[in-house]
C-alpha cells in the first residue's frame, strides 16, 4: 500500500478531533472523552501506518526531517492519549492533534533531504529511540507551559475563556509541567548517555553542534529542575526557562538536520 492514503485519513482525523474538541471548548461545554480518544486512536493508528511505509525499507530506517518530525509528533501523541486516561491533560490535545495532522502531510508531500538510510546495531537505535522519546517529553512540557501562560495571564486579567474553564486548577497545571521535566530530563539524561557509549565520537563535524547544543538544554533542564526544588520556582520564570531548553533542544535537532539535508546535503 502507499502511504497517502494513510496519511490522508491520519489528518482528516486528527483534523477532524481538534475541531471537535475546539467546538465544544469555544462554545464552554466539555467535549466527550471517549470520542475524543477514539478519533485520536484513529488517527494514529493511520499516522503509525504512514510512518511504517516512509521509514521502513530494505536497506534500513530513512529518518529524514520531516520523518523525525512526524515521528516526534506521533509519539508526543501517543503519549497523551495514555495519559489522559489518568490526568487531565486532554486540553494538549487540542494543539497536539493539528501539529500531528501537519507533520504527517509533511511527512508524505514536503520533499525529503539528503540523508543516509540507518543500518545501525541496537545500541544506536537504542540512543535514536531514547532521544525521539526526550524530543517527545520535553515537547509535552513545551506545551504545558504555554497552556499554564494562558491560563496565569487570563485568570489574572479575570477574562476566563472556554477554554480556561476546563482546565485543572493552577497547581495541578504546574505539577504537571514538572512532572514532563522531570521525565523529559531524565531520558534526554540516558539519550545524552548512549550516545556517549555508541557513537564513537559525539563531537565529530556532522555531530558537534547537535551534541554541544543539547548539552545545553540539558543544563537549562536541569537548573530549571533544581530551582523548583531548592527555590520553589514556578510562574513565569518556570515557563521562560522551559521554553529556553526546548528552543535549545529542537535547535540541536531540526536545526542541525535542516542544515545537513537541506543546505549542505551530507
Amino acid at each position: 500500500m502507499h502511504p497517502l492514503l494513510p496519511s490522508l485519513a491520519a489528518a482528516v482525523f486528527y483534523f477532524g478531533a481538534a475541531s471537535y474538541q475546539g467546538l465544544h471548548l469555544t462554545r464552554r461545554s466539555t467535549p466527550s472523552k471517549r470520542l475524543l480518544a477514539l478519533l485520536g486512536v484513529i488517527a494514529i493508528f493511520f499516522h503509525g501506518g504512514s510512518l511504517f511505509m516512509q521509514m521502513y525499507d530494505s536497506v534500513g530506517l530513512t529518518l529524514d526531517f520531516f520523518n523525525a518530525a512526524s515521528l516526534i509528533a506521533y509519539t508526543v501523541i501517543v503519549l497523551i492519549l495514555l495519559a489522559s486516561q489518568r490526568m487531565p491533560v486532554d486540553n494538549l490535545l487540542l494543539f497536539l492533534f493539528p501539529l500531528g495532522g501537519l507533520t504527517v502531510l509533511c511527512a508524505q508531500f514536503m520533499p525529503s533531504g539528503t540523508t543516509q538510510p540507518l543500518e545501525e546495531g541496537p545500541g544506536i537505535l537504542a540512543h535514536i529511540l531514547l532521544s525521539i522519546m526526550a524530543y517527545g517529553m520535553l515537547t509535552i512540557a513545551m506545551f504545558q507551559s504555554l497552556l499554564l501562560l494562558v491560563q496565569d495571564h487570563q485568570l489574572k486579567h479575570k477574562h476566563p475563556s472556554g477554554l480556561i474553564r476546563n482546565f485543572p486548577p493552577l497547581q495541578t497545571m504546574e505539577s504537571l509541567l514538572f512532572g514532563f521535566l522531570w521525565c523529559g530530563w531524565a531520558l534526554l539524561s540516558l539519550s545524552l548517555l548512549s550516545g556517549a557509549i555508541f557513537i564513537d565520537n559525539l563531537f565529530t563535524q556532522h555531530l558537534v553542534h547537535k551534541t554541544i547544543l543539547s548539552c545545553f538544554a540539558w543544563v537549562v533542564f536541569a537548573v530549571l529542575l533544581w530551582g523548583r526544588h531548592q527555590l520553589g520556582w514556578r510562574g513565569h520564570k518556570a515557563i521562560r526557562w522551559t521554553l529556553a531548553g526546548f528552543c535549545l533542544l529542537m535547535l540541536a535537532f531540526f536545526g542541525s538536520k535542516l542544515v545537513r539535508e537541506f543546505i549542505l546535503h551530507v
